[in-house]
């Protein structure tokens, strides 16, 4: 009999990609929507064979009817306060009501539990839900995949093309973790699909430092490549304090400057934890090589 796996934000790039991730798994697939979401990705789930459920999320009834039946509720949902504590919260409670055995939050990012309140924003909304979480009774796995790997190309200091740097803090040996979303979305789908599965797993398709992506970079690109110390971490967490102090407006949006400096912040703070790649041998994990190769100029 075909597992029952409902994914909440299955229309993102996340979900969608947690979605097809399933299909291939075997699994049988729910997409919870709201009514207003794009119809033509609502279209789209429902001709790959995925039952899509359109409801408000906080219409507890509709949830419950949603989830009834189900073995694990994803969420891959993206936001601030309403969505990552009080949605998530509707969602649990439905689950809880619906008898469904598993939750997936919506954490996926570094291990926030080994951060210091305020460092983070959008990871201290995540902490506020497992308060309510961790006293649910429903088991739960959380997935910590460090950074998306994009974010290493985006335009960061992390690897300034235009200017021919590498950017870091504190220290060029300094080893962050980043995935691609596709092997995230591979690796959910997997532990959505395992009861064993315990209440945290981490992930890395890359554990890389400065120096790697250094010799990384110049190997892809004939071009020499110079490491750009970037300052303290207690020099860089004050400037972002100030920063956020003098933009209160950016409360309300998800990624406000200061918000994406608190990213990097935590990728150079939060200390390396064994990984759990080899929990489902069939993933294959793109590493650094593999993701710059398509990244760099």
């Amino acid at each position: 009999m075909k597992n029952t796996i409902l994914v909440a934000g299955a229309t993102g790039n996340l979900g969608s990609k947690i979605v097809d991730a399933l299909i291939s798994r075997g699994a049988e697939v729910r997409a919870l929507a709201r009514p207003s979401s794009d119809d033509a990705k609502l279209k789209a789930l429902a001709a790959k064979g995925v039952k899509v459920f359109l409801s408000e999320m906080d219409d507890k009834d509709s949830l419950i009817a949603a989830f009834t039946g189900v073995d694990t509720v994803v969420s891959a949902l993206q936001g601030l306060r309403e969505v990552i504590v009080d949605t998530q919260k509707s969602l649990l409670d439905a689950a809880v009501e619906a008898g469904v055995p598993r939750f997936i939050p919506s954490d996926f990012s570094t291990d926030f539990t080994e951060l210091a309140d305020g460092d983070n924003r959008n990871f201290d909304l995540r902490r506020e839900f497992h308060q309510y979480l961790d006293k649910a009774p429903i088991a739960s796995t959380s997935i910590f995949n460090g950074a998306f790997a994009y974010v290493i190309s985006m335009g960061t200091p992390l690897l300034d093309q235009k200017n021919l740097t590498i950017g870091y803090w504190e220290d060029a040996d300094w080893a962050y973790d980043a995935t691609t979303v596709e092997n995230t979305a591979e690796f959910t789908a997997a532990v959505a699909l395992d009861s064993s599965a315990p209440k945290k797993l981490h992930i890395a398709g890359m554990r890389i430092n400065a120096q790697q992506v250094k010799s990384v970079v110049e190997e892809l690109t004939g071009k020499t490549f110079e490491l750009k110390h970037l300052g303290s971490r207690v020099a860089f967490t004050g400037t972002i304090r100030q920063m956020r102090s003098a933009d209160p407006d950016g409360e309300k949006e998800l990624y406000p400057q200061w918000q994406g400096m608190q990213y990097l912040l935590s990728m150079f703070t939060v200390p390396a934890q064994p990984l759990d790649n080899d929990r489902y041998p069939d993933i294959h994990w793109t590493n650094a090589k593999e993701f710059l190769k398509s990244q760099v100029l």
